[in-house]
């Protein structure tokens, strides 16, 4: 099962970690992506989008 992880600063400038084990919103997720974005993600490379760092696991 692939594992979508996000990780952010939060309001209080500290880094946060997400991790989407839910198809269904890595799905979605993966919309919001550009088709450059979504070929590196599905490599395993990790990928910057504005402030948050993206990267998606087998």
């Amino acid at each position: 099962m692939p594992v979508l992880i996000r990780r952010y600063k939060a309001s209080g400038g500290f880094m946060q970690e997400e991790r989407i084990d839910d198809e269904d919103r890595i799905e979605r997720y993966m919309r919001l992506f550009d088709k450059e974005d979504v070929k590196k993600l599905e490599t395993g490379v990790k990928v910057h989008i504005e402030k948050d760092e993206w990267q998606l696991l087998p």
